[in-house]
């Protein structure tokens, strides 16, 4: 108790020096460049004191960030239980009211469509109070109906257009009278049944197809050369996990799974490009254990995603690194070997400004030598320019999950910069991590997911034949 008292005490001399060095009367651009260059001491972080983060103008609460996090949930899932009515009207007007069906199978799939769609706001309202094993079989209906419902609006998206396009053509083209069906109540019947029919079979084949490519993942291997990189660091591996999303359907058994995978391919150092969870510490830190059990000769290394921040990012922050995972908020790590080195650099979400946690590379930067080279760990490819500003030699990321399942890989291409796999802007190349897990529908159409181990390579004038490093 008196611990944190004599904390809160110089806790409130700090805050004082600060107005005194910038008055709340100074100009916007002063204090915003004061609040990067000063930051509270990481005791008074740790302690639950009122002010713990540094925020593009200033410093920002716990409570507020709950706070923000939880409101913006509450948005989330008011917006979605709109655009889910929509869609759901959507498929009954077409798949059930289209197909004159009998009175019994039009109120059967009626009723069952209007209960999927008050199932699936429930379950992530009840996913911030209940833990995941509470869950399970409500969140496996809940997002594998999500995929289903999904697949089946972009089939009849594509069907009806097409079916718009051949009436433009008529139009275009007229047809003469004489090839005008006559008006068949049955065969209009006849034709709307089997319609709906071919919609449900192609989309839940497709699901089935989905879900079966979701149950694994591959390993990626990549050698990516880098211009400025010491001819002691030929050969380090880095192996990425990104997007496992520990929460209702991923679980301890998914992680002891990928952490066994990891230690047989015997990296260097293991990087985690963010979004591990979906959930509290209070309720995954259990499921979340099996990652102390990382084994690198340069440690395991975390940046934050977006859904960390929907989970309670400082909190998770704390939990990983008590496993003894180290946390790149805006801050890097230098990695040493034989005399030489390079900057291993990590930045916060590249959203994460809403929640007083904005990416700041300038300030991961700054121990940076003249020269060295830099590879960064962002978990959106969003920062990949700003990285090829700052002539970073290769940059790490996720979010995208490839797109995960059809239609969405075609819609992320919209944007992000940079999908999946190996790009360049400049000098900067990029890897994108297609998601170890998968958010939300456990599907997979059109993607894998992936550990990727990247092989760092120097420039052949440089490589030589440098001394091998053990990795034991």
């Amino acid at each position: 108790m008196e611990r944190l008292t004599r904390r809160r005490l110089e806790l409130s001399w700090w805050i004082c020096f600060r107005k005194i060095l910038v008055p709340d009367s100074a100009p916007p651009d002063l204090k915003n460049q004061h609040a990067e260059e000063t930051r509270a001491p990481l005791c008074y972080q740790r302690a639950q004191l009122p002010l713990l983060r540094r925020a593009p103008g200033g410093l920002v609460s716990v409570q507020q960030g709950r706070m923000r996090s939880t409101s913006e949930i509450i948005v989330f899932a008011l917006l979605m239980t709109a655009v889910l009515g929509l869609g759901h009207y959507y498929l009954w007007r077409r798949l059930v009211r289209d197909a004159l069906l009998p009175k019994r199978a039009h109120q059967i799939l009626t009723g069952l469509l209007l209960i999927l769609l008050a199932v699936q706001p429930l379950t992530l309202v009840l996913m911030r109070a209940l833990p995941p094993h509470a869950l399970r079989p409500l969140a496996y209906l809940t997002f594998g109906w999500m995929g289903l419902m999904s697949t089946f609006f972009a089939l009849l998206c594509l069907s009806d257009l097409g079916r718009q396009l051949g009436k433009l053509g008529q139009r275009i083209f007229p047809r003469p009278s004489s090839w005008a069906p006559s008006p068949d109540p049955a065969r209009r019947r006849a034709l709307g049944r089997l319609f709906a029919g071919g919609i449900a079979l192609g989309g839940t084949s497709l699901g089935a197809v989905g879900v079966a490519q979701a149950q694994g993942f591959r390993i990626a291997r990549i050698d990516i050369p880098l211009a400025k990189l010491p001819a002691a660091f030929d050969g380090f591996t880095i192996l990425q996990m990104s997007d496992i999303h520990v929460g209702p359907t991923l679980g301890r058994p998914f992680v002891e799974t990928l952490v066994n995978m990891a230690n047989a391919e015997r990296p260097d150092l293991v990087a985690i490009t963010g979004d591990l969870v979906d959930g509290s510490v209070a309720h995954l830190a259990r499921h979340t254990e099996p990652l102390r059990q990382l084994s690198a000769p340069y440690g395991t290394l975390f940046v934050t995603g977006n859904h960390e921040y929907y989970s309670g990012a400082d909190e998770w922050i704390e939990e990983l690194e008590r496993l003894g995972i180290v946390v790149l908020r805006n801050d890097a790590k230098r990695i040493e070997a034989q005399g030489e080195s390079f900057l291993l650099a990590g930045v916060t979400d590249y959203r994460a400004d809403r929640y007083g946690d904005a990416p700041d590379l300038k300030r991961a930067l700054r121990h940076r030598r003249p020269d060295e080279e830099v590879v960064l760990l962002a978990h959106q490819p969003r920062a990949f320019p700003e990285a090829a500003e700052h002539d970073i030699g290769l940059q790490l990321s996720g979010h995208t999950h490839g797109g995960q399942f059809w239609p969405w890989n075609w819609v992320i291409h919209l944007i992000e910069p940079v999908v999946s796999g190996w790009a360049q802007l400049k000098r900067t190349q990029i890897y994108v991590n297609s998601g170890t897990g998968y958010w939300g529908p456990p599907m997979r159409v059109g993607t894998r997911a992936e550990i990727t181990v990247v092989t760092l390579r120097c420039s052949p004038e440089k490589r030589g034949a440098p001394e091998r490093r053990s990795t034991s």
